[in-house]
């Protein structure tokens, strides 16, 4: 933890100790630690709706393929989570570090006038969190984003420039 804030050290040494009473099996907290899990695989439905743009500590950062909307999720490589509630607290932690870095770029990047944050998993039940840039002026405003309009194929090119500026706004290359 060398690098690390002297009190952001102590609160991490701090909640690592703590010792879980709970004897029970819970997603997300066999590890102790805000890192991804090596079990972990991305559910098929966001595989199939999504462009992967790389990955954060703790989340993969996909661009949903809908081109009416900047839209982005983030999905914390954790096998069998499901809620935020079932990260440990340093991944909760880490998640909202990586929710916050993103969504910076995406408002930076697409000068939108409101940012969507949600993570709600009806349809799919892996946690994932939505960070969507919203105009005043999208098909969807002011109510939320799905089912409003069909998907829209991205142009090829125009994603590409998108992820390429996310990518370096989020500091994945």
């Amino acid at each position: 933890m060398a690098g690390l804030d002297p009190a952001i050290h102590v609160l991490l040494v701090q909640m690592q100790a703590k010792k879980d009473v709970d004897a029970r099996v819970k997603p997300g907290h066999d590890e102790g630690t805000g890192m991804a899990s090596d079990t972990w695989s991305l559910h098929s439905q966001l595989q199939k709706d999504t462009i992967d743009i790389g990955d954060l500590p703790l989340c993969r950062v996909l661009v949903i393929k809908d081109a009416h909307y900047p839209w982005l999720l983030l999905v914390p490589r954790r096998e069998g989570a499901v809620e935020i509630i079932d990260l440990d607290e340093v991944a909760q932690a880490q998640l909202m570090t990586e929710v916050s870095r993103v969504a910076r770029a995406l408002k930076e990047v697409t000068k939108c006038d409101k940012l969507n944050i949600a993570a709600l998993g009806n349809l799919v039940p892996q946690l994932h969190v939505h960070v969507i840039a919203r105009r005043t002026s999208d098909a969807a405003w002011p109510r939320p984003v799905w089912g409003v309009m069909p998907p829209l194929a991205h142009d090829a090119e125009e994603v590409q420039n998108f992820i390429n500026a996310l990518r370096r706004k989020i500091w994945l290359g």
